[in-house]
């Protein structure tokens, strides 16, 4: 007996559906997989560039919407996968088994850059993805503390350090090998050094993402890992108000300099909600990061809100994200963290197109 609905009327269905971030139709990108027909049933997967895709549910239900609508199908059901694309590194050695290396950065310090790599890389562990945090900032290394770390990395027979795991990240960083009081005074050449070993000399295991926590402003530690590895880009944070916007455009002059994607700005510390009457106060001032975002071409990942949670969960060892996921700060970072998977992907493509018209 013959099927009411075809394969190929079903992949004409789908090419309808387009990603939003990457301008091509699902079938045309390839992430349509294993269509199976049974009588009027339809089961199909479609395979995802990340896991923290922004528009997941939005593309599985128009899908399942297109092909419910053919002729002799009385049911659509999509199943949603992730195969995590890795970005070339045109010549220079990628670390084994990470598919994707980004950056976060400031101009300057005490904007909540550590406060943002940390939540990024959470957020993008809870929507599936695995997910490594390494702290290059050498001489203030404070992911240990926010992240509640006591311990030390063991190491492997081959001299390979294992990275401690705390709320199932990956991590490794100078505040695990050193006394919490005992200062880094070290010259250019040793940063160097500790960048390719936290790099190189890690057992960093399989991941979609590895997330480098830089230390503020422009200097060693961004370019010595622009020689050193393949960036999938670099996310940049700024507060509000125009101080740390001035720094920020000389970082995004400096990434541009290294041929280093900028992936987009966050604006941390953005506002203020009281909590009694709900009123919205713009503490540092308002809109700063989204204007320079504009002005210089870049994408705004978003604005998280200041939370006096934010600061105690990183005293604590409790990133907001993983104590607090339904707090606005968290719902803001979990936010950013689709917005950057998004424009990793889209780098992954370009690096494709770029590779098969060589």
């Amino acid at each position: 007996m013959p099927l009411s609905v075809t394969r190929e009327q079903v992949l004409d269905a789908l090419r309808t559906v387009k990603d939003p971030d990457l301008h091509k139709d699902i079938v045309s990108l390839n992430f349509v997989k294993e269509v199976r027909i049974q009588g009027g049933e339809v089961d199909f997967t479609i395979e995802l560039t990340t896991p923290a895709c922004p528009v997941r549910d939005e593309m599985k239900a128009e899908a399942e919407q297109k092909v419910a609508a053919l002729n002799g199908v009385t049911a659509a059901r999509a199943k949603m996968t992730a195969d995590v694309r890795a970005r070339g590194g045109f010549g220079r050695q990628g670390v084994p088994g990470v598919r994707n290396i980004l950056a976060v950065g400031a101009g300057k310090g005490g904007v909540g850059k550590s406060t943002t790599s940390v939540n990024l890389a959470l957020a993008l562990l809870k929507k599936g993805a695995r997910v490594g945090l390494m702290d290059a900032d050498v001489y203030g290394p404070n992911l240990p503390q926010m992240l509640g770390i006591t311990d030390q990395p063991e190491v492997t027979d081959d001299k390979k350090m294992i990275p401690v795991e705390a709320h199932g990240l990956k991590v490794i960083s100078m505040g695990m090998l050193i006394p919490p009081d005992q200062p880094v005074i070290w010259r250019g050449p040793m940063l160097h050094g500790a960048v390719q070993q936290f790099t190189r000399d890690v057992a960093w295991g399989e991941l979609d993402y590895l997330v480098i926590d830089l230390p503020p402003g422009t200097g060693d530690v961004a370019l010595s890992l622009s020689q050193s590895v393949p960036l999938a880009g670099a996310v940049l944070v700024t507060t509000p108000q125009g101080v740390s916007v001035s720094d920020v455009r000389k970082a995004v002059q400096m990434f541009r300099q290294l041929n280093i994607p900028i992936l987009g700005v966050v604006e941390n510390m953005s506002y203020f909600v009281c909590g009694h009457c709900q009123e919205r106060t713009d503490i540092f001032g308002q809109g700063g990061g989204q204007k320079m975002a504009q002005d210089m071409g870049l994408t705004f990942l978003g604005e998280v809100p200041i939370d006096t949670r934010v600061r105690s969960g990183g005293d604590e060892g409790q990133p907001i994200v993983a104590a607090a996921p339904d707090a606005p700060a968290a719902q803001a970072f979990e936010a950013v963290a689709g917005k950057v998977a998004a424009q990793i992907s889209i780098q992954a493509m370009r690096v494709l197109r770029v590779i098969q018209t060589a």
